[in-house]
């Protein structure tokens, strides 16, 4: 697997505590801000890469804190529902994740044959989106490009 890029500062915009935006959502739902769910926020925004639930699980647990598969799981459920992480599109059954609020989403290659996830910069497609956006008299306020693929033939 390619290593992510890291993160820099121009690449993080955070508007506000990620912590209050779920406690917000969680207070609309009638839920509380548990220690549980506070851990799992904790572990994700750590994660400097697209993840899995299970990984999730096996980190907070790797800090000695006990959690129920269960709740990393709906908790997962609730990030994304407040905007806080979106899923990351793969063939496979297993979801993948990134955070969403406040970081710059990655434009990703997905190889369907190995799993591998590309990042890639593409300047010409954010100057494109930018340009169709104001033709239709539009701020753009992000985008999402999955391209799936597998190893070229070698007959071809």
């Amino acid at each position: 697997m390619v290593a992510d890029p890291p993160k820099t500062d121009d690449d993080i915009q955070i508007e506000e505590p990620l912590c209050a935006i779920f406690r917000r959502k969680l207070k609309a739902e009638g839920l509380k801000y548990t220690p549980e769910r506070a851990r799992v926020l904790d572990v994700i925004m750590r994660l400097d890469a697209i993840f899995e639930a299970e990984r999730v699980l096996e980190d907070v647990r790797g800090t000695g804190f006990r959690v129920s598969k269960a709740t990393v799981y709906r908790t997962i459920k609730l990030l994304q529902e407040a905007g806080i992480i979106q899923r990351v599109l793969s063939d496979g059954d297993q979801a993948r994740y990134q955070l969403a609020y406040g970081s710059r989403l990655d434009d990703l290659i997905v190889r369907l044959d190995t799993g591998e996830t590309i990042h890639l910069e593409l300047p010409e497609l954010i100057e494109l989106r930018d340009r169709v956006c104001r033709e239709h008299g539009l701020r753009c306020e992000g985008h999402r490009l999955q391209i799936f693929a597998s190893a070229a033939d070698s007959g071809d």
